[in-house]
């Protein structure tokens, strides 16, 4: 699945109902939280991350990999028409690419978001 700029949340209304009224699973490296909405024609994708993440380009090297675990596993959604926020916690950055994609997928099946293979 390819993220287009459509597919990108760009309301601070969207971050909060997300997060505020929506499911959320927290693992080791990611929290992971998502809302239904009937009314989006398509999927709508956040990756927050702040400074706790670490230097600038521990949060750069962090929003590619979460956009490349998106970009590999967002056509198994079950349902595309949701917010989805992912932010990384504190540590993330010292993970690998695998460690990273197994937690994230981890919290997406917690949540029920994925369709089974």
């Amino acid at each position: 699945m390819r993220l287009p700029r459509k597919h990108s949340m760009s309301k601070r209304g969207d971050f909060t109902r997300a997060r505020k009224d929506g499911q959320a699973k927290a693992g080791r490296f990611v929290v992971l939280s998502t809302l239904a909405d009937p009314a989006l024609p398509h999927l709508k994708v956040a990756v927050i991350t702040t400074r706790k993440i670490g230097k600038a380009h521990d949060r750069n090297l962090l929003r590619r990999r979460i956009r490349a675990i998106l970009q590999r596993h967002g056509d198994r959604i079950a349902d595309p028409r949701r917010l989805l926020v992912t932010i990384p916690r504190p540590g993330s950055a010292a993970a690998s690419f695998e460690d990273l994609e197994t937690d994230w997928l981890r919290q997406a099946k917690r949540l029920g978001l994925l369709r089974s293979a």
